[in-house]
């Protein structure tokens, strides 16, 4: 990650983004158990701030592929550098973890791999059929790169059956230049809609942060493209600073305008909002699916 100077002072973090610690043992369990099986997490390579409350739930999100990315997000926590090989035995892993959680949704995320040909999608599906092996009856959603357009691999992924299919845009188009300069926004919403062709039957999700200088009305232009595209769920969450070197956060949103936020998605015709300040992409996944 590059080196982000702010000569801005960093606004006070409001008393709505204060996160209680659990009392009890089980974030350490569900730790020592994806330590075990040498598993990472974006809960825990993005600083989440719900990693105590999901551990603590026996639910994670697991990212596949390594730690390092190929690409340079402001926003992200997740180093890029040189990226390691793929770890064949991962997928398993993956499907041994889901069962000793007894997970009934399993999230799988990655981190972006422009080195890879097909941009990790065989991966990504080995996993997918992996897990259902081991848990036929649980959902299964992925939060996948935008593998730079390769219709191929998007469609690979979809083969392999996931029940969500979910890709962030992160941010209002006017600002990937900055946050997302290894991106593009259209190319982002034309993956969605090119799912929606392709497997008409699996739900799209996408989601963004507010904080990082976008306005309302960019917000607003955002929920219409996805509304455009039939986009199923949106989550909508709070940008937090994760290390002084990544951008201040340029505003901390009220609670009431994501509630806001949600009103106004569902009236574009979005079926599913989840809009809080602490809500992240697969923060809380398993109630869309119970819906």
């Amino acid at each position: 990650m590059s080196s982000v100077k702010n000569s801005e002072k960093p606004l006070r973090i409001p008393p709505w983004l204060r996160i209680k610690l659990p009392k009890d043992n089980k974030f350490a369990g569900t730790r020592n158990l994806l330590d075990d099986l040498n598993l990472n997490t974006v809960c825990q390579s993005a600083k989440c701030p719900n990693c105590w409350e999901c551990f603590g739930k026996k639910v994670a999100t697991f990212m596949i592929m390594g730690t390092v990315c190929t690409r340079n997000c402001a926003f992200c926590n997740i180093g890029s550098g040189h990226v390691t090989p793929l770890d064949e035995d991962e997928p398993a892993r993956i499907a041994e973890a889901s069962k000793r959680l007894e997970l009934r949704h399993v999230v799988i995320t990655s981190v972006t791999r422009d080195d890879l040909p097909d941009g990790g999608s065989a991966h990504f599906a080995a996993t997918i059929r992996a897990v259902r092996q081991a848990l036929p009856d649980c959902t299964i959603e992925v939060l996948i790169p935008d593998f730079r357009g390769d219709w191929d691999a998007l469609r690979t992924v979809l083969d392999a059956g996931p029940d969500v299919l979910n890709h962030n845009l992160e941010t209002v188009p006017y600002l990937y230049g900055t946050i997302r300069p290894q991106a593009d926004y259209r190319q982002s919403l034309d993956l969605l809609a090119k799912s929606k062709e392709l497997a008409p039957h699996i739900p799209t999700k996408s989601g963004i942060m507010v904080g990082l200088g976008e306005t309302d009305s960019g917000v607003m232009r955002v929920l219409d493209d996805l509304a455009a595209i039939d986009c199923d769920i949106v989550t909508i969450g709070q940008y937090m600073q994760p290390s002084r070197q990544h951008p201040l956060v340029k505003r901390y949103v009220p609670p009431n305008f994501f509630d806001e936020y949600a009103a106004a998605g569902q009236a574009k015709g979005i079926r599913h909002m989840f809009c809080a300040p602490l809500v992240r992409s697969s923060y809380m996944a398993e109630q869309f699916m119970k819906k």
